[in-house]
Formats: C-alpha cells, structure tokens, sequence
C-alpha cells in the first residue's frame, strides 16, 4: 500500500460545509490520501472544490466524479481507488479532531510495521447536537479493553444505546475488500452494512478512548431526521434485509458467541428502526410492510424470527393492537430524547 490510510469523503452539493471537513483530515499530513468522491454534484461548487483541493494537493488528495450513484456509491468509490493500508470514510458534514487524528496515525504507523497489522481500530464519536449546541460523545471504555490488541472473545457487553457505526470503525483496508463489500446504489442507511458486514471477518481489533470523529446532527434535511426518515423507510426495509442475509447468525454465534450476540442486536435495532417507521407512518400499506419485513426474516431463520420479535429489544415494535403502536411510537421518541441518536 502506498499510503497508511485513506479517507473517502462522498460528496453530494455539499459546498456549504466541506471545506471544515477537509482541513481537517489535511492535518494528517502526507501519509494519508484523501478521495473526494463528487456524487453528480449540480446545485453548488462542489465539483469544483473537489478539483481545487486535487490541484493543491496532489500527492494527498484525489478527486472523483461519477453520476449519482448515492452515498454507498460514493464509499465503494473511494474502496476501489483506495491506496492505504487503512480505509475510513468520513461524511462531507463531519470532521475529525485534528489532535486526536495525529495519535491515532501514529498508532497506526505502529501497526503498519507489524507482519500482520490489526483489522480494525475503534475510536470515539461525538454527536455535534446542531439544535441546541450540545455534544454527546459515544465512547466503548465498557466493552473494549485498552493498550492492547485483542479479539472478539475479549469482549464485555454493549449498552442498548451502543453501537459500532461508521464513525467509530477503521477497517484495513484488504479487509473490506476480501469480504467483497459492496454497497447498495442510491440507498440511504447503508453506513449499517459497511460496519456490520465485515465483523466476522476481523481477527484483530484495537480500541483508542479518543473523541476523533464529529458526528453533525440536527439539520432538518439530514437521513436520519425523523420525519425524512418515515419517506425514506422503503430504503431502510433494503438495509434491513440485505443485513439479515448477509451471515448466518447462528453460525457466528456457535464460533464468536460474544460478536454473535452483538449481532443479533444490532440486527434487532434495525428491525426495531424499520418497524417503528412504518408504524409511524400508519398506513394500511405501510403496516403491511411491517409484517412482510418479520415474514421474510422468519422465513431466513425461523428461530431468529421468534427470538427477534419476542424477547429482544425489537419486542418494543411489536405490542399488539392500536393503543401498543402507539405506546412502541412514544417508547421510541422517549428513548430518542434520552440517547439523541437523531
């Protein structure tokens, strides 16, 4: 590999705020490569900032433009152009701490030297609450432990709340690429495979307490907005169902019984997720999708189903009747307030 890490940063008419998040990867110096990926870009100068950076930084920044394929688009993009050691995708509306960024090159430059350097590294996140100016960091001190490489059977447990999403994961690259990661055109919410796909792959992982990526959250217009959301909820149903095909759980879990288990719950949020739009969304079509979603999961794996549905967390989108749709709705929106996931 030519260069130690390179971050993929899909860009979509997002003039208003890349600069912010470029700088800051720029900080990294010339060991990494950055792959600004132009995702048909036709409303604003993004296009052209990406070539600008390009032309400045030559032996750094890369520029891309391809029709609009969507954000996995963009992520496979910059896989298949990658030329680091590493691979780590950033959104053109994030950014990274720069002082943090520095420590974990350097951690990074260790394992480089190793015969065979770990799988992935975790770091922190925080959630920059646009709304009301506020932070939440999501840190893994409970799960993983520290100084040391380690593997899934070293493992403590997850809290509800906590998951391994796209922010907090650094993946070698060689990895993704072995696992055949592929990413869904012009599909939202696909940041859940890339992070879910490879796991039972990873032989080696190493965990820094360090708040390196800066979530941002609170515009209206964003993915993850509740009520963009409930439009987009198609979309997350192809998620859901691409993540329940993608491993026999049952499997990981005779093997990795701890990573199993962490498995089983990330699949039953998404199920939760899916379930609780549709229910919100209200529809007579809409709660038929519901039902097919279960169906189809109960098809795949029939013990998962009854797992799942009863006795998981995804229990709390499944009370029955009218009056319990309405309880799962406010149960989610409760939890919404307490963990601002969105």
């Amino acid at each position: 590999m030519d260069k130690l890490i390179t971050f993929a940063v899909p860009c979509y008419n997002s003039a208003a705020y890349m600069d912010h998040c470029v700088e800051t990867l720029l900080a990294g110096g010339d060991d990494i490569e950055i792959i600004l990926v132009d995702d048909g870009s036709t409303k604003d100068d993004t296009p052209a900032i990406c070539d600008r950076y390009a032309q400045q930084y030559p032996g750094i920044v890369k520029a891309i433009h391809q029709p609009n394929g969507g954000h996995g688009e963009g992520v496979n993009q910059g896989l298949r152009n990658a030329s680091g050691l590493y691979y780590k995708v950033v959104d053109s509306d994030d950014w990274l701490d720069t002082d943090a960024l520095k420590k974990v090159l350097d951690k990074l430059r260790e394992f480089a030297r190793q015969p065979d350097p770990v799988d992935l590294m975790v770091c922190n996140y925080v959630y920059e609450h646009v709304e009301d100016n506020t932070q939440k960091v999501m840190r893994y001190t409970n799960v993983f432990p520290e100084n040391r490489v380690f593997t899934w059977a070293d493992i403590g447990r997850f809290r509800p709340s906590q998951y391994l999403l796209m922010h907090s994961v650094i993946y070698r690259t060689e990895l993704l690429r072995s696992c055949r990661l592929e990413l869904p055109k012009h599909t939202f919410y696909v940041d859940n495979i890339f992070v879910y796909q490879p796991l039972p792959f990873v032989r080696s992982i190493y965990y820094m307490d360090l708040d390196l990526y800066r979530y941002f959250i609170g515009r209206s217009d964003q993915s993850v907005n509740e009520k963009v959301m409930v439009t987009r909820v198609d979309q997350q149903l192809r998620v859901t169902r691409l993540m329940i095909d993608a491993h026999d759980l049952k499997k990981i879990q005779s093997t990795l019984p701890k990573l199993g288990r962490y498995m089983f719950n990330y699949l039953a949020m998404m199920m939760t997720i899916s379930s609780i739009f549709l229910i919100i969304d209200g529809s007579p079509e809409a709660l038929g999708k519901r039902t097919q979603l279960w169906e189809y999961l109960r098809g795949v794996d029939g013990r998962l189903y009854h797992k799942m549905k009863y006795r998981a967390v995804s229990a709390v989108s499944n009370i029955p009747g009218y009056q319990g749709r309405k309880l799962s709705v406010k149960l989610y929106r409760l939890a919404r307030r307490i963990y601002k996931f969105n």
